[in-house]
């Protein structure tokens, strides 16, 4: 099915083949003609789907079709979990905008960052892309209304309530005009995502189109492999890794910001250029470090699991758990940057005999074994 028969309009097919999309994911093929329609819709997708175009694409249509927005008063409004992933949305909007006969201004806002900037930029702006936090502070400050609201959408709405997003959400909800299209994106069917579901939207479309019911049904492009190996020599033994499968592109996830910024001087030590990316570093560092990694300048990042939610690299073939995360979701969140939109990927554990056991759980709870070799034999002299 061509994109050509979902309803959409040339200027924005001319922008789909510039930017060579050949034909409509599964979700997209489903998400385009409801939401075209007007229907609430909850659509049950993984990151890396082709979602956020399965929405972006027919809200920027019906703002083809409505007048200038008034200023400072928002027409639709995306609400995601981590700056990141705001940041990622804009930039969609913003890219299948580029031939809409009336312009409409796309802003990302998010905390970590000076408000004033954000709110002297919310002039004209129609789509809004927020971090729930950062949203009330604009709304307490003046610098937005919501009542003029037509379209909301809950993106990655399992990772908001996961991290403790709900009392914000609340409080947004009770903000909004009741009439209002209601998009909500999950990964999972979760009881608490029912209960948002009861909440917020009206007769909704229903749209799994195959994509998942359980996270862990997502890891079957993703070959997994793990390596046992000691505490002393797991640092020259990622380097080995990396020099000896001549990685060209890995995101490595450590435990702790610390641990990251360690592991970078010593990989930079030892001739592997690489990035930091965390919490404690700037939102401006966190970006600019993004930007490298994925442009291919600098073949390793190295991050916590703020990285694992709201990160879309295309492509990235891998993935190494130089720490283990300390729950199996946040495994599988930190693998499934990798095996994404059809793709294959391998994600590779790095497993102390401290892990053991907590690597038996992880697997468990996965439903998937992953195979273990031993790595006593592998000379790491240099490394």
């Amino acid at each position: 099915m061509p994109f050509s028969s979902l309803g959409l309009a040339a200027p924005l097919l001319k922008s789909i083949k510039e930017q060579g999309y050949q034909q409509p994911f599964p979700i997209q093929e489903q998400v385009i003609p409801a939401i075209l329609a007007g229907k609430d819709v909850m659509g049950i997708a993984r990151t890396g789907s082709g979602k956020t175009a399965g929405f972006a694409l027919p809200i920027l249509q019906q703002f083809q079709l409505k007048q200038q927005a008034r200023n400072r008063y928002i027409k639709a409004l995306v609400l995601v979990p981590t700056r990141e992933l705001a940041l990622q949305i804009a930039n969609v909007f913003r890219s299948f905008s580029t031939y809409l006969t009336r312009p409409v201004k796309t802003l990302a806002v998010f905390g970590g960052v000076s408000i004033n900037p954000q709110m002297m930029n919310m002039s004209g702006t129609e789509i809004l892309v927020a971090t729930p936090g950062r949203l009330l502070d604009l709304v307490d400050n003046n610098a937005l209304k919501l009542d003029d609201l037509d379209v909301l959408v809950l993106d990655e709405a399992d990772k908001m309530l996961n991290l403790g997003f709900e009392e914000e959400m609340d409080r947004i909800l009770a903000l909004l005009p009741t009439r209002r299209q209601t998009l909500l994106f999950s990964a999972t069917l979760a009881d608490d995502i029912n209960g948002i579901r009861e909440k917020v939207l009206r007769e909704p479309v229903v749209i799994n189109a195959g994509e998942v019911q359980e996270e862990s049904d997502n890891l079957e492009q993703i070959n997994q492999l793990a390596y046992r190996v000691t505490a002393e020599r797991k640092g020259p033994f990622l380097r080995y890794l990396i020099k000896h499968e001549n990685m060209q592109q890995v995101l490595v996830f450590v435990s702790s910001t610390r641990n990251a910024d360690n592991l970078v001087v010593k990989l930079r030590k030892n001739g592997i250029e690489a990035m930091a990316m965390h919490s404690d570093k700037s939102q401006g560092a966190r970006i600019e470090a993004l930007r490298r990694f994925k442009a291919g300048q600098v073949p390793v990042l190295v991050a916590t699991d703020l990285a694992s939610r709201g990160i879309d690299v295309q492509f990235l073939p891998f993935v190494i758990n130089y720490d283990l995360p300390r729950s199996p979701k946040d495994y599988v969140h930190r693998i499934g940057r990798t095996g994404r939109a059809g793709a294959s990927g391998e994600a590779i554990s790095l497993i102390t005999p401290e892990d053991e056991h907590h690597f038996k759980i992880i697997q468990k709870k996965m439903g998937k074994p992953v195979e273990i070799r031993e790595s006593d034999e592998v000379n790491l002299q240099g490394c």
